[in-house]
């Protein structure tokens, strides 16, 4: 019998979803002979105790969830999200980079640093990879600070805000969709797979419209239903990043399928396992039995 912890804090538990999601997790350890402790930010002490840790919070190296990572690893304890993870999936100019030295399929990418922004350089760069762009702040996360713009005078305002927070921006190629592939990977191998649909109102998964926010919707997908090459490139992306749990987005489903991005901590609360019973079967393997 090994002990579970599952690190959460208060927005883990936010909605009911979520909470019937780590209930789901608690059930499947416990019905793998494992006992199982929800810990928070308070008792972070307790990790050095568990036999491995799921991390179910929001992961960023600025916040608690690291500090729980490395904690793990120091103590030899495997953990997901690693701390490795982590920082490549909160910095998309690194992760980018490793997708692109991994010849892995991407829109047309590039780095702007500060210094080379101008009205030229904009108009340049349009010309480069069509239009509209998408504009990416490094750090973000859950389709915060990230922009589609259509004109050389949106991409400088857009631009000018995002350089406060980053001395680099991500730039890319738009690539027009109804839904997003998310593939899961656990351990460089397929792990489920979903669709999400985008709302008619945004090209994102979660976008603040009219003041409200708007989610996408999760379509549960079987494995034979899904485009092998969306299956080729999940996996390929994931091995780019490392070797733990992972979500890969990618945009179509033929040969000019793309990788739009890579997440560590993957949400599994929407739905996404329909299709995939053993997911969390699979998951606690690997961190406890393996």
């Amino acid at each position: 019998m090994s002990r579970l912890g599952i690190f959460v804090d208060r927005k883990t538990l936010a909605s009911a979803e979520q909470l019937q999601a780590l209930i789901r997790c608690r059930d499947v350890a416990e019905e793998m002979g494992h006992t199982t402790e929800f810990i928070f930010p308070v008792d972070i002490r307790k990790i050095p105790a568990m036999d491995a840790l799921f991390i179910r919070a929001r992961t960023d190296p600025m916040n608690v969830t690291y500090v729980a990572s490395r904690m793990a690893e120091s103590a030899g304890i495997p953990v997901i999200d690693d701390p490795s993870s982590i920082r490549i999936c909160s910095d998309k100019v690194n992760m980018y980079s490793r997708l692109m030295n991994a010849g892995v399929a991407l829109p047309k990418t590039l780095f702007l640093p500060r210094r080379d922004l101008s009205e030229t350089r904009a108009e340049e760069i349009f010309a480069e990879l069509g239009s509209p762009l998408v504009v990416k702040e490094p750090s973000t996360s859950f389709s915060l600070r990230v922009e589609k713009v259509g004109s050389a005078a949106g991409f400088l305002q857009v631009a000018h805000r995002f350089f406060k927070l980053s001395d680099w921006i991500v730039v890319q190629q738009y690539v027009e969709s109804m839904y997003d592939w998310r593939v899961g990977v656990l351990s460089g191998e397929f792990l489920y797979a979903c669709k999400y649909i985008i709302p008619g109102s945004t090209f994102k998964i979660q976008a603040s419209v009219n003041g409200h926010i708007v989610y996408c919707g999760v379509e549960s997908v079987a494995r034979e239903q899904v485009p092998p090459r969306v299956l080729q490139l999940g996996v390929e992306a994931a091995k780019a990043v490392g070797s733990g749990l992972y979500g890969v987005d990618i945009k179509n489903g033929g040969r000019n399928a793309c990788v739009i991005e890579v997440n560590d901590n993957p949400s599994l609360e929407s739905g996404e396992d329909d299709q995939y019973p053993r997911v969390y079967h699979e998951i606690l393997h690997y961190l406890l039995e393996t």
